[in-house]
């Protein structure tokens, strides 16, 4: 019993520096050494299972202790695993991204696409292109009005505070 142990904490052990590895493996890679450390994790809970039937044959005086060891071992494997699962989903959403990421960039987006439309609408409308022109000229007037309108309330609002108070 005390071999299994130490052979499943040695495991261990190694998944654990494992997983170092994994974050500094290049793209091609990241995939064998995943498959590796899930085989490695997989034959640690198969050895805990074994643990776990040996620790119920124990003696009752020395069960309590081979429990406790056993317990210990189970949490570092499900810690790694979670590790690991976690590792695996960072990189899902980080290749996700760079797809999405590169979707938005080859796209061809249509600027004025709006203007496009009301001008062809005009158009069926019998507007021509001089009665637009001449709207367009005095929507941008119009803006400069607006501004200048917003300023000078700004402008009056500040005076009448700084006097009336």
């Amino acid at each position: 019993m005390d071999t299994l142990y130490r052979q499943t904490n040695k495991q261990i052990h190694e998944v654990q520096t494992h997983m170092g590895q994994l974050e500094k493996a290049d793209a091609q890679s990241v995939h064998l050494v995943e498959n590796e450390i899930q085989a490695r994790i997989d034959q640690i809970f198969s050895n805990l299972e074994r643990f776990e039937i040996l620790t119920s044959k124990e003696p009752p005086n020395r069960r309590q202790n081979a429990k406790l060891r056993m317990d210990q071992l189970k949490y570092d494997c499900q810690h790694l695993q979670t590790a690991l699962k976690n590792f695996q989903h960072q990189r899902y959403t980080r290749e996700q991204q760079d797809r999405e990421r590169e979707e938005l960039l080859s796209r061809t987006f249509t600027t004025n696409g709006a203007q496009k439309k009301i001008l062809d609408v005009a158009n069926m409308l019998g507007m021509s292109n001089t009665v637009m022109r001449l709207i367009e000229k005095r929507a941008f007037q119009d803006k400069f009005i607006m501004i200048g309108g917003m300023v000078l309330t700004c402008v009056i609002m500040v005076l009448a505070v700084k006097y009336l108070t």
